[in-house]
């Protein structure tokens, strides 16, 4: 789950997949049990450590694909949030919270 009160999200989950990949990223993360920072973008950023391409759209969300770990997850209607249209690419980087 997630947090964002920017933008008016609280204990958002992700589910579908999305929550696989989650965990597989973080798990090199200390204490990401504690929480950690996801930063992401629909444009390459110095950084990053992995891309998803849009694959298609389902239940009013999005599936995505990240060929480094030959992984689909699902995005909630939550990236509407963040963006006005489904981006055709996301890049992700994963990194320990800052306190």
């Amino acid at each position: 789950m997630f947090d964002d009160e920017k933008v008016g999200l609280l204990q958002e989950p992700f589910v579908s997949g999305a929550d696989d990949i989650i965990e597989k990223m973080a798990s090199e993360i200390i204490d990401a049990d504690k929480g950690f920072s996801l930063l992401f973008s629909s444009t390459p950023f110095p950084g990053h450590q992995i891309e998803f391409i849009w694959r298609r759209e389902e239940s009013g969300g999005n599936w995505y694909y990240s060929k480094s770990l030959d992984m689909e997850g699902w995005l909630c209607p939550a990236l509407f949030k963040y963006f006005d249209s489904s981006p055709t690419n996301l890049y992700a980087q994963f990194k320990a919270k800052l306190i």
